[in-house]
């Protein structure tokens, strides 16, 4: 039996960067649809369901930021940007509004297909153990961490996380009170080395957008802390992680 196709849809209105990707994705045996602008990348979305977007963010009709926030309303599939703006502010706002990664225009294609594999490996972790049974459940205060069916509830009430979210929430927890680097946070979650400061900015995006969603005060926050210094730990848990209440 055939393994079914992961698909991939790209969004560009630059037609020679759709033909380079599409040849490339599809030898590397993805399923490709491509479409020019947002508005075409919404009902495309609906249509295909696709594994997994790659975003370009200065678009007609609609541009990738207001894509990625239509596609965050109602889905969690990995999102990466494409951008030609110098301005990190700008790939900032794109990561703040759901994106999980980003590449800058002109991009090796061998970056972005290494960029996407790992996001689609990792997602593809987290979603083949939604049927695991409900064990190895983490109670922190208000919060509850599903480490098996990756699902996270806050006061009772199921927390939206994309991959990216909860892989980087499961290493923090993985070794509560030890700090981790910005660097090796990239490295374990995103699968890549920073070349660059900036490009270790990806990380403390995410970390604000799951203080946003799990602290009671993302502004001053007692789950997730800064190690000045180094990076970001997550707060020591009293239990041994290991022993899960069931």
């Amino acid at each position: 039996m055939n393994k079914q196709k992961e698909k991939i849809l790209i969004v560009d209105d630059e037609p020679s960067i759709r033909r380079i990707l599409e040849t490339r994705l599809s030898i590397m045996g993805y399923k490709v649809y491509s479409v020019a602008d947002g508005e075409e990348a919404l009902i495309a979305f609906k249509r295909e369901q696709p594994n997994l977007v790659i975003l370009d963010l200065m678009m007609p009709k609609l541009d990738g930021y207001g894509v990625c926030q239509e596609l965050r309303k109602d889905s969690d599939i990995p999102i990466i940007m494409l951008t030609a703006l110098g301005d990190v502010s700008d790939r900032i706002t794109g990561l703040e509004l759901g994106a999980d990664d980003y590449v800058i225009k002109p991009f090796s294609p061998k970056e972005l297909e290494a960029r996407i594999r790992s996001i689609l490996r990792r997602f593809k972790k987290i979603n083949g153990n939604n049927n695991l049974p409900n064990s190895g459940v983490i109670n922190i205060g208000a919060l509850k961490v599903d480490v098996n069916k990756h699902q996270v509830y806050k006061n009772n009430n199921r927390i939206r996380l994309t991959g990216m979210e909860f892989s980087l929430l499961e290493l923090l927890m993985s070794k509560a009170g030890q700090p981790f680097s910005r660097a090796t946070i990239l490295q374990e979650v995103w699968g890549y080395t920073a070349e660059r400061q900036v490009d270790t900015r990806v990380v403390d995006v995410h970390i604000s957008r799951l203080r946003a969603k799990l602290e009671e005060d993302p502004s001053n926050p007692d789950l997730i802390l800064t190690a000045r210094g180094t990076g970001y730990l997550f707060q020591r848990i009293n239990e041994d992680l290991h022993n899960f209440t069931t």
